[in-house]
């Protein structure tokens, strides 16, 4: 957050997000795996149903 290289901090940006993406990933397979509603993880995510559905259906 310091580096006054934008080029830096966009690079930390990308990463966090692709850090972030598996770790939501692996929760709602989580959720999922213990019988979690797709409604129940929408609410924990702050999202619609359809948006974690649509994410994640189709993963194993």
């Amino acid at each position: 957050m310091g580096d006054a290289d934008p080029g830096t901090g966009l690079r930390a940006v990308l990463a966090l997000r692709r850090l972030a993406d598996r770790l939501e990933a692996v929760q709602v397979r989580n959720a999922r795996r213990l019988g979690w509603s797709w409604q129940e993880i929408a609410e924990a995510l702050g999202v619609t149903r359809q948006a974690v559905h649509q994410k994640h259906a189709k993963e194993p």
